[in-house]
């Protein structure tokens, strides 16, 4: 096995490492089309059409748990609200263990001067900084 070499976590921001951009669908949004939001961006998390301040999200394990329910549902029934969020300049480190804190794979990324959503940062994009390639 090849040696690797331990990445600081605590150095990279996760501004260098989130996905610019956020994919969105308004919360009567059926099933169907948040999935097809997600397969046509590539992303596995939208969120829910909220304020520049506040919103929740949807991720490809809630549109799966959701597809195994009886009944149709929108985006805003699924939708974790007020999904946690984590400024561009806080450490890779700090988003983990917010994650693991609460139970999620996605971080919505603030800016850091206006607050206002700016991305996503995925678990993947912090395994892809461990494994030494942070940039998206």
């Amino acid at each position: 096995m090849a040696e690797t070499r331990r990445v600081d976590l605590d150095r990279i921001r996760v501004g260098d490492c989130m996905h610019h951009g956020i994919v969105s669908c308004d919360e009567a949004a059926p099933l169907a089309e948040v999935a097809a939001a997600m397969c046509a961006h590539q992303v596995h998390a939208v969120t829910v059409a909220g304020d520049r301040r506040r919103a929740g999200i949807v991720s490809d394990v809630d549109v799966i748990a959701a597809a195994a329910r009886p009944a149709d549902c929108t985006a805003g029934e699924i939708a974790a609200s007020d999904a946690p969020a984590i400024s561009a300049g806080r450490s890779l480190r700090d988003a983990a263990r917010l994650m693991t804190e609460h139970g999620v794979s996605h971080l919505l990324v603030r800016h850091a001067g206006t607050g206002h959503l700016i991305g996503v940062l995925s678990s993947t994009d912090i395994m892809r900084a461990m494994a030494g390639s942070p940039q998206v």
